[in-house]
């Protein structure tokens, strides 16, 4: 059976400027190709004179009275139109937000794994939000959050600042970075392969495990979230 065809989803229309003998109106303000004004003109007598010189009469103000047209090359005309709107699209940079979680007690191995992502997504030119997931008595201490947090900005600091400070949000800790100018420029190898620490993450000086102890919970699987 052939799809039933849905009637109240109409096909977009493609607006574009009326040439020649599209154009209604009876009477134009006619301009030359040069920019030189013309006067009013019937319709038929613009359009021959733009096909005396080879060119298009192209309508560039319907909403006027009379409509003003313009002798040119039509042609040429759309190409420029299509490439100023492709530099408006591309002037208007689409924002891209990642999250990437951690918890305040995590492993030196997990850190520098999940540092590697936002370091990724900086380079990708998007903003990165990163939570601090507070479980328990873990709440008690939203200091070492706030520690982690901004630990992590400045291991990033080349490529990433603090568009928003870390702010408590329930349970969660939650601070957003955004790529600096010098995001998405190629690194040096060498000087990504001596970037791991020996200290601690919550600054106490004494390194630990990937599994937390004590009142802590088992270290869930690396978490990366799109938002």
């Amino acid at each position: 059976m052939r799809p039933r065809r849905r009637f109240d989803q109409e096909r977009p229309v493609v607006q574009h400027a009326r040439i020649n003998g599209e154009i209604r109106a009876p009477r134009v303000r006619l301009i030359d190709e040069d920019g030189s004004q013309l006067g009013i003109k019937a319709t038929p007598d613009a359009v021959r004179y733009a096909e005396d010189k080879n060119l298009d009469l192209v309508e560039v103000a319907a909403q006027a009275d009379p409509p003003v047209a313009k002798v040119m090359d039509y042609g040429k005309y759309k190409y420029e139109q299509e490439q100023k709107a492709k530099q408006a699209r591309k002037h208007q940079s689409q924002i891209q937000v990642k999250e990437i979680k951690f918890r305040p007690k995590i492993g030196i191995h997990d850190y520098n794994t999940k540092k590697g992502h936002v370091e990724r997504f900086l380079n990708q030119r998007a903003k990165v939000k990163v939570t601090i997931m507070f479980r328990g008595r873990e709440q008690t201490h939203p200091e070492r959050g706030r520690d982690l947090l901004l630990r992590l900005a400045d291991d990033v600091k080349e490529i990433g600042l603090i568009e928003s400070q870390p702010l408590q949000d329930g349970r969660n800790m939650v601070m957003l970075l955004g790529p600096t100018k010098n995001a998405g420029v190629k690194r040096d190898a060498q000087g990504e392969d001596t970037e791991l620490r020996e200290e601690e993450v919550q600054g106490d000086g004494q390194r630990q495990d990937p599994a937390p102890a004590g009142d802590a919970e088992p270290q869930p699987g690396e978490e990366v979230v799109e938002a």
